[in-house]
């Protein structure tokens, strides 16, 4: 068995669709479980859908109708298909109609809302391939064992899932039995659909894998797999063959556009392989996630960044050799509810990295009881994945081109993770930097 996860670039429209198809054909001697995104834009156009609902008490759904309708229409699937979606396009519009008359937008409702583009398409999607002779059936998320927390638009699957998930999927099943399911959905305790968040559909994947057993999750984008650099910034940026789980979470923490962090945990916890496919390019090789590598590796494997950073400086001559300065320090970063993203210490001093979306006012008048305290926006980091045994030769050859680029390097973190070393550099010098280390690293 294997788990095949298409994103809704995959799955936009009706050639998308077909292209999909071919390729799950050419696998179905693997005992395929899919995940399907919504088609394309259609989770935005709900969002829009229901902010016209809420601020101008208007329900329009054509944009999500018409998509759907269209693509029913184009892959000629006739009654059956109309008869799989329509009762969910007027659940939609019910539900429109009744944020237009409250005017009221709760995360709960919200979570229903956006939960509309994943069912309709996996009932398309399966509609399609029973048109090409396949036995293949569409499934909630919650039919398929996902249980979640009560914590609506970002809830955490519950660890009930794990025995929910192989028990209404893997068990026994009818024979060539194509099971498609809504990617990024759950349900609470109480019966409530809930979303998973960042990264919700490869979540939605990588659990089923892992508690399936399955032999490896394939998650297919819209690029070769994971890159050496954003292709948008170096254009001569090329597939990684193969990384680490802690290579791939660190790459997608710092930006790349890879599986999110907590979409890698349950195949963590197994050893689960994941492998990145582009479904514009099947052939392509794409890029193995396994949970080590033995042998030898480059000594770079990938350069990322991340941009709208926050540097926070903090300096006070009470940390000279005094316990329980960081734990008061950090306690004012919990209190306020802020994360950290690096951090460096001297004797006198902190300084760490925090995203630009918190308000740092409050967290700054408290510090300033304590130390002194300066905040500099407009800040990136730059992240290099690499083999840290040759830290001193990547450190040293980093910085040389900085240099010659008349870049100031302002922080440097390095060592708590064994495939990471990060800086910080001005926003508008980061692609720069990247480009000018690809060349040296790749080029």
């Amino acid at each position: 068995m294997i788990v095949m996860k298409f994103g809704g670039s995959s799955v936009a429209n009706a050639d998308r669709i077909r292209h999909v198809a071919e390729i799950v054909k050419n696998r179905l001697d693997r005992k395929p479980v899919l995940i399907l995104s919504a088609m394309g834009d259609t989770t935005d156009h709900l969002l829009e859908a229901g902010d016209l609902a809420l601020k101008m008490g208007i329900v329009s759904a054509e944009k999500i109708e018409e998509l759907h309708l269209n693509t029913i229409k184009e892959m000629d699937l006739g009654d059956a298909a109309l008869k799989s979606i329509r009762p969910l396009l007027e659940e939609l519009r019910k539900l429109l109609t009744g944020i237009s008359l409250i005017r009221e937008l709760t995360g709960k409702t919200k979570d229903y809302l956006v939960s509309f583009g994943e069912r309709l398409s996996v009932r398309i999607a399966a509609a399609y391939f029973v048109s090409l002779g396949m036995n293949a059936r569409a499934i909630d998320a919650w039919d398929g064992g996902f249980l979640s927390d009560s914590n609506f638009t970002h809830a955490e699957l519950k660890a009930e899932s794990w025995k929910l998930i192989p028990a209404k999927l893997c068990g026994p099943a009818e024979e060539g039995l194509l099971q498609l399911v809504t990617g990024f959905l759950a349900k609470d305790e109480a019966g409530n659909i809930t979303t998973l968040g960042r990264g919700g559909s490869d979540l939605s994947a990588t659990m089923i894998a892992a508690a399936c057993g399955a032999e490896e999750v394939q998650v297919w984008k819209d690029v070769d797999g994971i890159l050496t650099a954003d292709p948008r910034i170096v254009p001569n940026a090329r597939p990684v063959e193969i990384v680490s789980y802690e290579a791939a979470s660190e790459l997608a923490y710092f930006g790349a556009q890879v599986l999110h962090p907590r979409a890698m945990q349950p195949c963590i916890k197994t050893g689960t392989p994941v492998l990145v496919k582009n479904s514009y390019n099947p052939d392509a090789k794409g890029t193995r996630i396994v949970p080590s590598i033995t042998g030898k590796i480059n000594a770079i494997q990938a350069i990322t960044f991340r941009k709208s950073i926050t540097l926070v400086d903090i300096v006070s001559s009470r940390m000279l050799g005094q316990f329980g300065f960081l734990a008061e320090v950090f306690s004012c970063f919990a209190k306020h509810g802020i994360s950290v993203d690096m951090l460096a210490t001297s004797e006198v001093s902190i300084s760490v990295t925090v995203d630009a979306v918190y308000d740092l006012g409050p967290l700054k008048e408290e510090l300033s009881r304590i130390a002194n305290v300066e905040i500099k926006t407009g800040k990136a980091i730059v992240t290099i994945i690499a083999d840290v045994r040759r830290s001193s030769e990547i450190l040293a050859r980093s910085f040389r081109t900085c240099e010659l680029l008349g870049v100031p390097v302002q922080m440097v973190s390095q060592g708590a993770s064994k495939v990471n070393i990060s800086f910080i550099v001005d926003d508008k010098e980061a692609p720069e930097v990247v480009k000018a280390l690809h060349v040296d690293f790749f080029e």
